[in-house]
């Protein structure tokens, strides 16, 4: 995630200084001559406006400016475009000397194209820097972190990473490995468990990524944390004074200001993401369409078979335990979670989810839009939020979710989606839970954009066989 946020950052940038250069030229040029005809030699002027957009990509990729940028006061900002406007006109002045362009260019054009384009770049970049910082502190995208230290360093470890973390990460708390001091507050990050019920807390809060630093404990112990954690599919970052080896692939990584080794058993690629994402967006953005195209006409349906919503609302569980409303049409009557549990003991599973043929809640139009899949077409519009993903694991519900152990936890490091292998291997026939959360495994294990498409693929070829849900 961090990489991820990284790579829009630098290639956002990049994209906004860009637009800013050819905004900036076209303005001075038109000043300077009131049309874009009148300039003289327009192959020199165009030639220098291309060398302008050169230098902004080497000076963003060689001597990468931005890699601070988050952490940058509006001052130190300024200051840095002043810099980078103040290098460009010496590189491309020192160029248009050497090719003779001087005596074609229009030195009026060069300076108002100087000072326009520092406005408007830094006016970008103050924007950009807002949007990211409100990006960043959203509950999806901020990198949420717990923190294992022991009690006579627990306050030394969160000073030192409140004050090195990019802005991407959030510390959720901090569990004490060595006392019990849940309940307390050091330096106003709650202690969420002592060393007994660690994991138990672990298990149901929004986690991401876990920083232990336990230079005291014994390494068989500190190996122990290290091994649950990484069964539930969290990344951990280990204080290089402890020593761990485990069978998630590790890497020499920084964690604030701390050199660590970190274990994760997820290796997907950062633009891997990125791609992964965009595919999202422009799935979701057709499905929500035809989803506000069927609605006036389901809803006519869905009510005349039962009074209540068209939409069904649940809080599901997403990517790292993050809590989402999901929605679907109704394809049950309205009190179908009041009845759930008279009808537990005709449940079809094995394990923690709820299955029934001919369940009686199921309405005769929602037993269709079941079968077909199209009580679905509303959760387009969680893909287009970021809740879910055209592909992924399965997103339980609150109750499932509070059962789970961590093998099953691990499942969740995913983004939840609203097809994967769970259903082109038979959803309605599979009948025990294990095999689903094996399933979502295979998938986060061996997961690629080929592995995403032929999921694809055979999910429309699952639905329209009639394979769909019960």
């Amino acid at each position: 995630m961090k990489r991820k946020n990284r790579v829009m950052e630098v290639y956002g940038l990049w994209a906004a200084d860009l637009c800013a250069i050819v905004l900036s030229f076209f303005l001075a040029t038109y000043i300077r001559f009131g049309n874009f005809r009148d300039m003289g030699d327009q192959s020199v002027h165009f030639a220098v406006c291309l060398c302008f957009v050169l230098f902004s990509t080497v000076y963003t990729f060689f001597v990468d400016w931005n890699r601070d940028f988050m952490k940058r006061g509006y001052l130190k900002e300024f200051i840095e475009v002043l810099k980078y406007e103040a290098v460009m006109m010496v590189v491309i002045g020192v160029l248009i000397y050497f090719l003779q362009w001087a005596q074609v260019f229009s030195r009026f054009v060069m300076g108002l194209f100087m000072v326009i384009n520092f406005f408007v770049t830094y006016f970008l970049h103050v924007i950009i820097k807002k949007s990211f910082a409100v990006y960043y502190s959203s509950e999806l995208t901020q990198i949420k972190v717990l923190v294992v230290a022991e009690s006579e360093n627990a306050e030394r470890v969160l000073e030192r990473l409140s004050d090195s973390l990019d802005i991407h990460y959030g510390i959720e708390g901090v569990c004490i490995a060595d006392a019990e001091r849940t309940g307390e507050e050091i330096l106003g990050y709650p202690v969420i468990s002592g060393p007994k019920d660690m994991y138990e807390k672990a298990l149901q809060m929004p986690l991401d990524e876990v920083f232990i630093s336990l230079p005291d404990m014994p390494q068989k112990k500190v190996r122990g944390y290290m091994r649950c954690f990484e069964d539930m599919g969290v990344m951990c970052h280990m204080n290089l004074e402890s020593d761990y080896a485990g069978e998630a692939g590790s890497r020499l990584d920084t964690f604030g200001d701390y050199t660590v080794l970190s274990y994760t058993r997820y290796q997907g690629g950062y633009k891997r993401l990125i791609i992964k994402r965009a595919v999202d967006i422009l799935g979701g953005l057709v499905g929500s369409l035809i989803t506000i195209i069927m609605t006036p006409f389901f809803a006519i349906a869905i009510k005349k078979d039962s009074p209540g919503p068209v939409f069904f609302r649940q809080t599901r569980i997403g990517r790292n335990g993050r809590r989402f409303t999901m929605y679907k049409f109704r394809s049950m009557r309205q009190d179908a979670e009041e009845m759930k549990e008279q009808l537990q003991k005709d449940n079809e599973m094995n394990g923690l989810m709820f299955k029934m043929s001919d369940d009686p809640r199921v309405t005769p139009f929602g037993k269709w839009i079941r079968k077909t899949s199209l009580d679905e077409f509303p959760q387009f519009f969680n893909i287009l939020k970021g809740d879910m993903s055209l592909v992924g694991t399965r997103p339980p519900t609150e109750d499932e979710f509070e059962k789970y152990i961590p093998y099953y936890r691990r499942r969740m490091s995913m983004t939840p989606g609203l097809t994967g292998l769970w259903q082109i291997s038979g959803r309605s026939e599979i009948m025990d839970f294990d095999e689903v959360v094996k399933l979502d495994l295979e998938y986060i294990d061996n997961w690629s954009l080929t592995l995403d498409l032929k999921i694809l693929i055979k999910t429309v070829g699952v639905v329209l066989g009639g394979r769909g849900a019960k």
